[in-house]
């Protein structure tokens, strides 16, 4: 023991550096230790980069969608042995609680963080998730193993599996709660991964889907495998009437509001009314005028496309109680409203045979950079400034 690895750390904002830093280690006889073989940088961790700091420890791993092989386990996973090929999902879940078992892992009991007053521990993100070190790093405990994992079959590469950490769960609670009827459509908001990967999966399942965003390069790739896309630059004003017009004047059977951290292009805006609370009041009060409003751009435009009856599934996370929701409007219009953090257990096992059984929703090509941890830094960086044409980046420990 007495190890070190690489990882990369949390120094403060726009401040990350890959760190040497003690191995991890058995804690818990629930715990496992996985040898990190490719790591994902999500949206949400621009967050951390950009607006969290007040919430993060210096020196904290970051990182939350991992895979690899696992290279010890604790005396009470018996489901899992050394050598064995994981995905390790984004939330930690035991698996046999009330919850666990009502298929919300994200509220699992085990590991609620009821300081906080919030649902399951996450990994690498934050003291009102758990402050657990992530997955952006050589080595990662894993507790709760017996459960929080996906095992993955050896054979295709790692880019065909390590989506099932985040993205693919996340994008197809999007799609079910989205509830488009058979041959039905659905418009996407905000083209990033996760509204991506929602209109690939829409597709699959035989949805029109119209595709929204205002990132050239988000709206091409969408265009490419058979969506309808909307530019929001040339219709910020009339976007759902555009969209009427283009449906019988009613408007899409749903809405996917997978806008996150982006509604208007502002970075950080999707956590900004957590963390205004925490802030003094006259700093936080500016803060939430500015992201609360931007951020609820993406909601009232969802609310004004969906068609009367239809449903609106809300992936991008909101934060707080910025603005009140039009009611009337919601009400008048009957329209259904289904949210929450994506429960990836639930889903990876309705997910799997499209992993495995050729390639159809195109996730050995989902990312756009693949670059060793050590370029870590410069991958936020790229990231967080939408260059080159940045959609999803892959880190190989």
């Amino acid at each position: 023991m007495g190890r070190r690895m690489k990882a990369l750390a949390y120094h403060g904002r726009r401040d990350v550096r890959v760190d040497t830093v003690p191995d991890p280690r058995i804690e818990e006889p629930t715990d496992a230790i996985v040898r990190m073989t490719t790591t994902a940088i999500c949206g949400s961790d621009l967050h951390l980069y950009e607006l969290l700091g007040p919430f993060i420890e210096e020196g904290s791993i970051l990182g939350h969608e991992p895979m690899g092989v696992v290279e010890e386990v604790g005396a009470e996973v018996s489901e899992l042995s050394p050598g064995d090929r994981v995905v390790i999902p984004f939330q930690i879940s035991c698996g046999n609680c009330f919850m666990c078992d009502q298929g919300l892992q994200t509220q699992c009991e085990t590991t609620q963080v009821r300081e906080q007053g919030m649902g399951a521990m996450l990994f690498g993100y934050t003291k009102l998730y758990g402050s657990k070190d992530g997955g952006q790093a050589e080595y990662l405990r894993v507790p709760q193993a017996q459960y929080t994992h996906i095992k993955v079959p050896d054979g295709p590469p790692d880019e065909r599996f390590v989506y099932l950490s985040d993205v693919l769960p996340t994008a197809w609670q999007a799609v079910e709660y989205a509830g488009i009827p058979d041959g039905g459509s659905v418009t996407v908001l905000g083209l990033g991964p996760i509204g991506d990967m929602a209109a690939r999966i829409a597709m699959h399942r035989g949805h029109r889907v119209i595709g929204v965003d205002l990132v050239r390069e988000r709206l091409e790739r969408v265009r490419a495998r058979g969506a309808e896309v909307l530019d929001l630059r040339e219709h910020d004003q009339d976007l759902a009437e555009v969209i009427r017009a283009m449906t019988d004047g009613r408007g899409t059977d749903s809405v996917i509001d997978a806008v996150g951290m982006e509604a208007h292009g502002s970075p950080g805006a999707k956590m900004a009314q957590q963390v205004a609370g925490l802030l003094p009041d006259a700093v936080a009060e500016k803060m939430m005028e500015k992201a609360g409003i931007d951020r609820l751009h993406a909601f009232h435009l969802a609310i004004d496309i969906v068609r009367r009856g239809g449903t609106i599934s809300l992936i991008g996370v909101y934060g707080g109680m910025a603005d009140p929701l039009p009611m009337l409007t919601i009400f008048d219009k009957q329209i259904q409203l289904r949210m929450g953090q994506a429960n990836v257990k639930r889903w990876a096992d309705d997910i799997m045979p499209l992993l495995t059984n050729g390639d159809p929703l195109g996730v050995e090509a989902f990312h756009t950079h693949k670059l060793p941890l050590e370029q870590a830094p410069e991958a936020y960086e790229m990231f967080q400034k939408k260059e080159d044409g940045v959609v999803k980046v892959l880190l190989k420990p």
